[in-house]
C-alpha cells in the first residue's frame, strides 16, 4: 500500500526494499500536469477550491454536499491465494516521529499561497478528469473547500534523506521492549475483536497488532496532514502526477461514499493514513467495514476498519492459515553459506544440513528459504510464504522480520537467541555503487553498476570473500567495501 515517508525501509539491503514510492514501487508516472516545467516551492497568498469558482469551467452547479446512503454492512470476504506484483501501493514504515503525539483535534492547515497559474490550471484541469472518473462536482467542491497547495510537502518530497542505521539498530527500535509492552497491552485489550478478525481473514491477531505497533504505535502517531491538500499539492508538482492523481480520484470517492469526511482524513505528507497507514488506492481495493456501520472508516479513533482491513490486505494476497511466518535457526560449524537467501527447502531438507530450530521443533509446515540479514555473524532464520505475504504490505525483508518477531513476542514468546551485531552502519547506494564497481573491475561479475545488490552481486561478494579466506555470506559490510579499496 506506503509511497515515501517510511523512512524505517532499510535501503540498504539492496532487492529487499520498496523503492522512495511507499512501499509503492511504482514507477514514476507521465506527468499529466497542464505545466509540464518545475513547480515553484515557495509562493505567496492563498488558493481554495472556492476562490478559483470564477476560473474552473464547473460542469455541475455549485451545491451543498450530499450524503451518500449508508451501504449495507460488507461480507468480509475469505482469503484466496492471490500473488500479484511484487510492488505494493503504501509508502516505506514510518518513523516514530511521524506525525507530534497530543490531540489529533488540531488540524494544521496548509500554507496559504498565492494564486499561481499552474496550479489554477492543473486543478481546472483535474476537476474535468475526476469528473470523468465518476465524481461530482458537489462532491469535488465539497472536498476542496478548504484545500490549500503545500509547498512543505514538495520539500520534503525533494529531501528525503538516506536511510543508514545498522539492522541491530533497526530491529532494536522496531522491537524494543515498550513496543513489545503496549503491544502486548493492546492485544489484551482487543481480545475479541482479533479474534474475529482472524476468523474472517485468517491471519492471526498478534501479526495485525504487530502492524499496528510498527506503522503508528498502536494509532498513536497517524498523521495530522490533510490529505486532500497533499495530494493535490503533489499531483500537481508533477514528477508522480499520475499516481498522486490516482491517490486524489481515490480519497474522493470516499468522500462521495460518505466514509469519511475531508477533514478527518489526515495522515502522512506522502498519502498514507489510517491505524495501519493505507495509501488510498488501497483503501478502495482493502478496506473493509467490520464494524457494520455502513463505512470503511479507517480514520476513526476505533481501530476495527483499520485492523480488519489489514488482515483483509495479507489475505487477499495469500496469507496461508497455520503456517507461520518463520523460525529462528542456528546453523553448524562450516555452514555452506552459498545456500542462504536464494534456494528454497522443506525444514526436513534444512535439518539434513544441519539446520536446527533455536527453540522449540521445526515442522514441515512448506518449503522455507535461509535468511540471513547480517550475514554469519548475525541471527539465521527460516523463512516461509507467509513472511513474503507480509513483505506485501511493505517490500523489506527487514520490516517482514519485525513483523514477525513482534508479532510473536507480543503473543508471548522470547526475544531471539542470538542478537544483531551492533554499530555496523549499512552501506549508502553510492557505496553499494562503488562496491559493485570494484568487484567488476577485479573480475567478479555484478550484473551490472546500479546499486541493487541482486543474486549476481551476492554471488560476486561471496566469490571475493572466499579468494580472501574470509566467511562467504555474501553480506555487503563497511569493512569489505573498506578492503576492496
Amino acid at each position: 500500500m506506503r509511497v515515501p515517508a517510511k523512512a524505517f525501509a532499510l535501503a540498504a539491503f539492496a532487492a529487499t526494499l520498496a523503492p522512495p514510492m511507499s512501499g509503492a514501487a511504482v514507477a514514476d508516472a507521465p506527468q499529466t500536469s497542464l505545466r509540464p516545467q518545475a513547480r515553484p516551492v515557495v509562493i505567496a497568498g492563498s488558493v481554495t477550491a472556492a476562490s478559483l469558482a470564477q476560473v474552473i469551467d464547473r460542469a455541475t452547479p455549485a451545491a451543498a454536499p450530499t450524503t451518500a446512503p449508508a451501504s449495507q454492512a460488507q461480507t468480509t470476504p475469505r482469503a484466496s491465494v492471490i500473488l500479484a506484483s511484487a510492488s505494493s501501493l503504501r509508502p516505506r514504515l514510518r518513523p516514530s516521529a511521524l506525525a507530534s503525539s497530543g490531540s489529533r483535534s488540531a488540524t494544521p492547515q496548509a500554507t496559504p499561497v498565492a494564486a499561481d497559474p499552474g496550479f489554477t490550471a492543473w486543478l481546472r484541469g483535474f476537476r474535468r478528469r475526476a469528473m470523468a472518473e465518476g465524481i461530482t462536482g458537489a462532491t469535488f467542491d465539497r472536498a476542496f473547500r478548504n484545500a490549500r497547495f503545500m509547498p512543505e510537502v514538495i520539500a520534503k518530497d525533494r529531501n528525503q534523506s538516506e536511510f543508514t542505521k545498522s539492522i541491530g539498530d533497526y530491529m532494536d527500535g522496531a522491537v524494543s521492549d515498550s513496543r513489545v509492552r503496549n503491544g502486548r497491552r493492546e492485544y489484551s485489550r482487543n481480545t475479541r475483536l482479533l479474534s474475529s478478525i482472524e476468523s474472517s481473514y485468517g491471519v492471526p491477531g498478534q501479526y495485525i497488532t504487530a502492524i499496528w505497533g510498527l506503522e503508528t504505535a498502536y494509532g498513536s502517531y497517524r498523521g495530522k496532514t490533510p490529505l486532500i491538500s497533499s495530494m493535490a499539492t503533489l499531483a500537481y508538482e508533477g514528477r508522480r502526477g499520475s499516481f498522486y492523481e490516482a491517490q486524489l480520484i481515490a480519497l474522493l470517492k470516499v468522500v462521495q461514499h460518505g466514509d469519511s469526511q475531508p477533514e478527518n482524513m489526515l495522515g502522512s505528507w506522502a498519502g498514507a493514513s489510517g491505524h495501519t497507514q493505507f495509501m488510498p488506492t488501497s483503501y478502495l481495493g482493502y478496506a473493509v467495514d467490520h464494524t457494520g456501520d455502513g463505512r470503511r472508516d479507517i480514520w476513526s479513533d476505533d481501530p476495527s476498519d483499520s485492523l480488519a482491513s489489514s488482515a483483509n490486505y495479507l489475505a487477499k494476497h495469500g496469507w496461508r492459515r497455520g503456517q507461520p511466518w518463520g523460525v529462528e535457526v542456528t546453523l553448524p560449524a562450516n555452514f555452506d553459506y552459498t545456500q542462504a537467501n536464494a534456494p528454497e527447502r522443506m525444514p526436513s531438507a534444512w535439518a539434513r544440513l544441519g539446520v536446527r530450530p533455536a527453540r522449540g521443533q521445526l515442522r514441515d509446515y512448506g518449503n522455507a528459504r535461509l535468511l540471513l540479514l547480517a550475514g554469519a555473524r548475525g541471527p539465521a532464520f527460516l523463512v516461509f510464504h507467509n513472511f513474503d505475504v507480509i513483505k506485501r504490505y511493505n517490500n523489506a525483508d527487514t520490516y517482514a522480520l519485525a513483523v514477525g518477531i513482534l508479532g510473536d513476542r507480543i503473543a508471548g514468546a522470547g526475544d531471539i537467541t542470538r542478537p544483531w551485531p551492533q554499530g555496523e552502519r549499512m552501506l549508502k547506494r553510492s557505496e553499494r555503487v562503488e562496491l559493485q564497481r570494484l568487484l567488476t573491475r577485479r573480475g567478479y561479475d555484478t550484473g551490472g553498476v546500479d546499486g541493487i545488490l541482486g543474486s549476481r552481486s551476492t554471488a560476486a561478494i561471496r566469490a571475493y570473500q572466499r579468494s580472501i579466506g574470509a566467511t562467504p555470506d555474501g553480506h555487503p559490510s563497511v569493512a569489505l567495501l573498506s578492503r576492496l579499496r
